[in-house]
């Protein structure tokens, strides 16, 4: 009996547990896109003031991570953390690396829609009396965002897919699953099958939506 057929039999049991790490593939990649956010917000905006030091270790911070791979910080805060007595659960771990990461990706991202923006509207809103704070939240952010959202929304594409190195900490997702399933049973094809095909399925409204909101904010830059 081929492993095809034997998988039919089995095919809710498979899908269910398959459906289960989608779930918290979703997870993971919901909290570490908003995570990385966040930090690649933050960092942007700190780089804009003219203090150096702060944009030295925000330099470092984003050398270090994007230098090295994504598995490695995973294993450093997984395995190397429990070394010095701080033991973090799988799910934790992967969201926490994930965005820490994808800060420092998106803090390059963030940092160009701002440089993106007229010198010349900076230079206006604070011929208005605006601080530099309030400046960046009512002029500076606003218009660098139509630069910023194509990529971010990319980022979150790539960023599902990627969290499939969160089985190496043993977090609980899809590819986790996908492995144990084989393990078990031996359908290697069938199993391996579904899981792509879900993964399609949980990454196809994501590049829909990128591509709509390139498309958008291309728009927009033409406009007069």
């Amino acid at each position: 009996m081929s492993e095809w057929t034997r998988s039919a039999s089995m095919m809710p049991e498979l899908l269910s547990a398959l459906l289960s790490g989608a779930l918290t593939t979703i997870e993971i990649t919901f909290f570490s896109f908003i995570l990385a956010t966040v930090i690649g917000a933050a960092l942007a905006i700190v780089q804009s003031f003219p203090a150096t030091l702060p944009r030295a270790v925000i330099r470092v911070y984003v050398e270090v991570m994007r230098g090295t791979p994504v598995l490695t910080q995973l294993f450093v805060l997984y395995f190397g953390l429990a070394q010095i007595g701080i033991k973090l659960d799988p799910i934790p771990v992967a969201i926490l690396g994930f965005g820490i990461n994808g800060g420092a990706l998106l803090t390059e991202v963030f940092r160009a829609g701002l440089q993106s923006v007229h010198v010349g509207q900076s230079e206006a809103a604070f011929m208005l009396g605006m601080s530099r704070l309030k400046a960046l939240r009512y002029v500076l952010l606003p218009q660098a965002m139509r630069v910023v959202i194509p990529p971010l929304a990319n980022y979150g594409v790539g960023l599902l897919k990627e969290t499939a190195l969160a089985s190496a900490v043993a977090a609980p997702e899809l590819s986790f699953y996908a492995r144990n399933l084989v393990t078990k049973t031996y359908l290697s094809g069938p199993i391996y099958v579904m899981a792509a095909t879900i993964y399609i399925a949980m990454s196809f409204p994501l590049s829909r939506l990128a591509q709509h909101l390139e498309l958008r904010a291309s728009r927009g830059r033409r406009a007069p």
